[in-house]
């Protein structure tokens, strides 16, 4: 046993030093590696001496992984299943990258999500900056460099303190694709993180993106059907507001188009995808998948576990898969419903500015639908 612990301290020891060489952004992967490199090294420790792996020191960074996807594509429904993992936290929205994304007005009333993302503020942060460009202790270097792996440490800190109070092992951050740049910050900021992708076909997250915008945004010009958009289907009437459909359809192809690219390039065997309407499917298959991707346990029971808590039963509050509510953010939960609500109108503007991507992702074997 004493030969076993000074063989782990000595290798836990070589970890530390080589993680503490300077920091740059070609480093930043070698320097991630060696935390998951510390962190098994003492749990490996904490084993030797007979304590629970728990009782291991924290390691400087957090096991994170990001779920990605388009609005209203099932990412909250997946946060919520693999949050029911009891060796996993996930939450969202942390907002933690796209760094060209803020809202016009930092000061919304009634709007509990962040006016900007953190890399965005962080980048932003004008005293920040002249800070790093005029220290003694960071002067000579660039600052972006240093706004990335303040950016890194950030993440950090609010994964871990969360972290920490629930006794879990992993943590994963909801990150809508608010801009196209999404894979390459993550690549950047987190090289080592796994990213799950999760796509939806675009036309049917329009709907519900639509609907959302309904019961939780503006919609001009619509107020008096505004508590029932049935009524404009059923007359043959578009839901969507002047040029809201263009702009939904440019923003899937582009931010959705530009994930898929990345995704596999940038982080390659780290990277993986899920499709909405696989999910739907067969959830068994596809969350063991992202399981195992995740390194934990995929058992029988847990698979189990994470499908039933996040049931569209129990996230609509009884309604069945497919009864439709309006007014609910989990409004139907079914594929292909964009077939009943798109006006052929509708159907033209969306393949202008995305029938090629729904193509390249399998949803249309051409443009003719």
């Amino acid at each position: 046993m004493t030969l076993v612990l000074r063989s782990v301290r000595r290798a836990l020891g070589a970890a530390e030093k080589a993680a503490r060489s300077r920091m740059g952004r070609k480093a930043r992967r070698q320097v991630a590696l060696k935390d998951v490199e510390i962190a098994a090294l003492r749990r490996e420790l904490a084993l030797a001496r007979g304590e629970a792996p728990e009782s291991a020191a924290v390691s400087r960074s957090v096991p994170a992984f990001f779920v990605v996807g388009y609005q209203k594509s099932g990412t909250t429904w997946l946060m919520r299943m693999l949050d029911a993992h009891p060796e996993v936290l996930c939450k969202g929205e942390g907002r933690f990258f796209d760094a060209g994304w803020r809202q016009k007005s930092l000061r919304r009333k009634g709007v509990e999500r962040p006016p900007s993302s953190l890399y965005h503020a962080l980048l932003d942060a004008e005293y920040l900056r002249f800070w790093i460009q005029r220290s003694v202790w960071s002067h000579d270097e660039p600052a972006r460099e240093h706004l990335d792996n303040l950016m890194r440490m950030a993440v950090d800190y609010f994964l871990q303190g969360e972290l920490l109070k629930t006794g879990k092992r992993f943590a994963g951050d909801k990150s809508p694709l608010l801009t196209p740049e999404t894979m390459k910050e993550i690549s950047v900021i987190y090289p080592e993180a796994r990213v799950i992708h999760i796509i939806r076909d675009g036309r049917d997250a329009a709907v519900s993106a639509a609907h959302h915008s309904w019961n939780f945004g503006n919609a001009a010009g619509r107020d008096t059907d505004r508590a029932d958009p049935r009524k404009l289907r059923e007359a043959g009437v578009s839901i969507f507001t002047e040029g809201q459909l263009e702009k939904l359809a440019s923003d899937w192809n582009a931010r959705v188009g530009r994930a898929a690219q990345d995704g596999p390039a940038l982080l390659g065997e780290n990277y993986t995808e899920v499709r909405y309407e696989d999910l739907i499917e067969r959830p068994e298959e596809e969350l063991a998948r992202l399981l195992r991707l995740l390194g934990v346990d995929i058992g029988e029971e847990n698979v189990k576990r994470c499908i039933e808590t996040a049931s569209f039963e129990k996230l609509a509050k009884g309604r069945e898969r497919g009864e439709e509510d309006p007014s609910s953010f989990f409004r139907k939960g079914v594929a292909g419903d964009w077939k009943n609500v798109l006006t052929g109108e509708d159907r033209k503007i969306f393949k202008e500015e995305a029938g090629n991507l729904l193509v390249k992702l399998g949803y249309e074997r051409e443009d003719d639908w």
